[in-house]
């Protein structure tokens, strides 16, 4: 009678999970509607995401408004929601529909076979990076990478041209840098050469130094007090927003502006699975895209235009991150964290 239930379980676990396999990849013309009557049943569902709260809360309040289907935020940094989701499927337990972060730790997800492979109408508007061969989650928008200067503290026409003029004994104590952005270094190598590139921030660190910060958000509050006047890591749509909010900071790149894929997937076991592809579905089309880049994201919809992603991109496949992160790591560590 215990191997008989066990196999019954097991049964309609995966019947459950073929049902489910098979609302994700449906296409057809009414598959919103589809999505909403199960959804209202559902009524509610839950949403992992590194976003900060004001800016992902937009999207949720307005899929909200519109469906009237309830979103239960939890939010942490990438690694703490990566780790929770790996946690709780190992254990049995299925308590998130969507979960929303970085790239490489998407893409960890993916592997640890957590999320479900998802075909949606909107892949079609979405920039060829947002899209991963597997369809396990998909980028919602980018994160580019931009170096921000207090325009107080700083003169335009003192702006370097290369990372080569970031060795001018000017810039001595001025520099700063987030903690974790081997994805940041990654991106500019490929540009510079890898070789070339490690002498060049060798050379620079040595010469002026480097403030390592934890925290793009905090780094970047940092250029307008004035105690970082130029970081060379800063998200484009933060320092968008505090400049249109009127503080002392501007924005520019040198060469293609690094960029990685933020995304959202789909829990494999989500428990509101049709809550799950409704709001999928809303933060990639163009409602929840146009909240995002008003809020200064670089979104992945091709039909949404905004200022920020007009600048030249070198996208970063978040499989090589993944692949290679101890390399990345240990580069990113032996030039700014380990200065002498």
């Amino acid at each position: 009678m215990r191997w008989l239930l066990i196999l019954v379980s097991f049964v309609v676990a995966l019947g459950a999970a073929h049902a489910q396999g098979d609302l994700a990849t449906y296409v057809g013309a009414d598959r919103e509607q589809r999505l909403l009557a199960g959804a209202k049943k559902e009524g509610e569902l839950s949403l992992y995401t590194s976003a900060q709260a004001d800016d992902i809360g937009a999207v949720a309040k307005a899929f909200e408004a519109k469906y009237g289907i309830k979103v239960q935020m939890w939010r942490a940094g990438s690694e703490k929601v990566m780790q929770r989701a790996i946690t709780e499927a190992r254990g049995g337990r299925y308590t998130v529909d969507v979960i929303e972060t970085n790239g490489p730790e998407m893409e960890a997800l993916s592997r640890e076979k957590i999320l479900l492979a998802v075909k949606s109408p909107h892949h079609a508007d979405l920039i060829p990076a947002a899209l991963r061969p597997h369809g396990e989650w998909v980028g919602t928008r980018l994160n580019v990478y931009a170096l921000a200067y207090n325009t107080r503290q700083v003169k335009k026409e003192e702006l370097p041209k290369s990372y080569a003029d970031l060795t001018n004994p000017r810039w001595k104590g001025r520099l700063g840098i987030e903690a974790e952005d081997q994805d940041w270094l990654a991106g500019v190598l490929a540009q510079m050469g890898e070789e070339k590139g490690l002498q060049v921030f060798r050379d620079m660190v040595k010469a002026n130094g480097i403030s390592v910060r934890r925290g793009h958000t905090l780094l970047t509050q940092l250029v307008v007090s004035g105690e970082v006047p130029l970081a060379l890591t800063v998200y484009n749509y933060k320092a968008e927003q505090l400049k249109n909010q009127g503080a002392p900071i501007d924005w520019f790149v040198i060469g293609r502006a690094p960029a990685r894929a933020n995304g959202a997937g789909v829990a494999r076991r989500a428990p509101h699975p049709h809550a799950a592809l409704l709001f999928y579905d809303f933060e990639i089309g163009e409602e929840g895209q146009r909240i995002l880049a008003k809020r200064d994201f670089v979104p992945a919809n091709r039909k949404i235009e905004t200022p920020l992603n007009k600048v030249p991109l070198e996208v970063v496949d978040p499989k090589m991150l993944l692949d290679a992160n101890d390399k990345w790591t240990k580069l990113f560590e032996e030039l700014f964290l380990k200065q002498r």
